[in-house]
């Protein structure tokens, strides 16, 4: 059974960070390329950040130079880093690998 577990988001104020996990297991985590998406309330789920198997990585442009996504292979997890958040970064964050998606984490900023 596939599944991908996000953990890491919270409220955090404006101009803060946080660094978002995923987790996977049941699947050759190493071979996929990972993406994280996010949701906010009323609007279009917005891809954030993507990372290939092979370590490619590719940002929005609303994040880009505030984000940066990586892979531990070995640990069969991902992670995204977000740097001076802004209350647009407001949102569900989703992990999403093959046609699989976890469950998403919260991300609040707000002062």
């Amino acid at each position: 059974q596939v599944q991908l577990v996000e953990s890491g988001g919270g409220l955090v104020q404006p101009g803060g960070s946080l660094r978002l996990s995923c987790v996977v297991s049941g699947i050759g985590f190493r071979f996929y390329v990972l993406n994280w998406y996010r949701q906010a309330p009323g609007k279009q789920r917005e891809l954030v950040a993507g990372i290939s198997s092979g370590g490619s990585t590719n940002y929005a442009d609303s994040v880009k130079g505030r984000c940066t996504i990586s892979r531990d292979n070995a640990k069969n997890t991902a992670y995204l880093q977000i740097n001076d958040l802004k209350p647009e970064d407001t949102a569900v964050y989703y992990c999403w690998l093959a046609n699989y998606r976890g469950q998403g984490t919260q991300v609040t900023v707000s002062s």
